[in-house]
């Protein structure tokens, strides 16, 4: 992120949080430790800037070494992708043992959280389609459609189990 220009950790953060969380999952307890471990391996560097009227802040920068060390991932294999933990599919498998009702509270709350995630990612991608790479198009088109699909399947699981409940 710090490629282009500098940013703060706050601003990475915002980032990882919106336009990342579709494919990469980190929190704010991993952020400001890993930040804090690049700049003592001399991967970044930290600019405190005076600001009037409200607290300063850290602007982080990229060193030579950091770009170097950024192309060499870029530029390595590419690792196998790992799925997320979900607490929410690790229940759902063994949603036979709540009841259906359960199962329903639970797919309803996942529903509503999709769907929420894939408003904000259709409203990033319309507001910076026009500045963005095609590579990063990609990428949020694949989120998009990931949590399409997601959405769909669980429109149909919730029917069925609505369905299920009614004939008991």
């Amino acid at each position: 992120m710090l490629m282009k220009e500098s940013k703060t950790g706050y601003e990475i953060k915002k980032l990882l949080e919106d336009v990342f969380s579709n494919f990469y999952s980190s929190s704010y307890g991993t952020i400001y430790p890993t930040l804090a471990r690049m700049e003592k391996e001399g991967l970044i560097t930290k600019e405190n800037v005076q600001q009037e009227g409200k607290p300063n802040k850290n602007l982080l920068n990229i060193t030579d070494k950091g770009r170097d060390s950024f192309n060499a991932y870029l530029l390595a294999p590419l690792e196998a992708d790992s799925i997320k933990k979900s607490d929410f599919m690790m229940r759902l498998y063994f949603g036979e043992f709540v009841g259906y009702d359960k199962v329903i509270l639970w797919l309803k709350q996942v529903q509503e959280e999709s769907q929420h995630k894939l408003d904000q990612l259709l409203e990033q991608y319309s507001l910076y389609k026009d500045e963005m790479h095609p590579a990063q198009i990609i990428c949020i088109q694949i989120g998009i459609e990931e949590y399409k699909a997601k959405l769909k399947i669980i429109a149909e699981g919730l029917s069925n189990m609505e369905q299920l409940v009614l004939t008991k």
